[in-house]
């Protein structure tokens, strides 16, 4: 738990209650949204809005264990990667996406509801699936397994008793407890996310909107 600390350091020191996980996940999700470019975006879709009310610090600007302390998550952690990006177990990357929508729909978070539809739209190539769910996930149009794993997902979001027939629900469609762990790891470190962006009033960068719907010259253009 040393990134909580740093979390205490970094407020004090930058004006942002970020953690280092976090500030790395913004900044990976901004080089997808503006093609892999230096710059990220810190204004919202209105251009009268900022992206939230804490500042995003530069690593220039904070003291050096503070940025020491984020490059070892980058480096060594992995958190936020291994949550998401990892190819290991069932669940592809599209899945863990669209727990992170469902997940960030409950817990009513704009930021994380935007970027990871996004990223859903990229990994599954499905342009409408991310919007469904963000309505009603069990009224989308989601096979028996995708429906598995949200409404286990979710269980965990809702902070459910998780009992035997929750994972005898999964294994029927060929999911296991390693898999089971993943999607609990997904939907509880999105609930604790979920809640720093909602309170920091965090942002959709402007281009999260058109990503995975449009080919991209015409989403640059719009």
């Amino acid at each position: 738990m040393r990134w909580m600390w740093g979390l205490l350091r970094l407020r004090r020191a930058a004006a942002s209650p970020l953690p280092p996980f976090m500030l790395k996940g913004i900044w990976q999700e901004a080089q997808i949204a503006v093609g892999g470019g230096q710059m990220y975006c810190t204004q919202s879709a209105e251009s009268s809005r900022p992206i939230g009310r804490y500042p995003i610090p530069y690593k220039k600007d904070l003291p050096y264990d503070i940025v020491e302390l984020m490059e070892e998550v980058e480096t060594k952690g992995q958190i936020y990667t291994e949550t998401l990006s990892s190819d290991k177990g069932r669940l592809s990357k599209a899945d863990r996406e669209l727990i992170v929508v469902a997940t960030s729909t409950t817990n009513r978070c704009p930021y994380c509801v935007i970027a990871h539809s996004a990223l859903h739209r990229i990994y599954s190539k499905q342009p409408t699936l991310a919007d469904q769910v963000t309505v009603n996930w069990e009224l989308a149009e989601l096979g028996p397994r995708e429906l598995a794993i949200l409404s286990f997902a979710l269980a965990v979001t809702h902070a459910e008793n998780i009992t035997d027939e929750h994972f005898k629900k999964l294994e029927v469609h060929g999911f296991d407890r390693e898999d089971a762990w993943d999607m609990a790891m997904v939907s509880a470190f999105f609930a604790m996310s979920n809640r720093i962006a909602h309170f920091t009033d965090l942002r959709p960068n402007k281009e999260f909107y058109t990503m995975g719907r449009l080919p991209k010259e015409k989403a640059e253009k719009s």
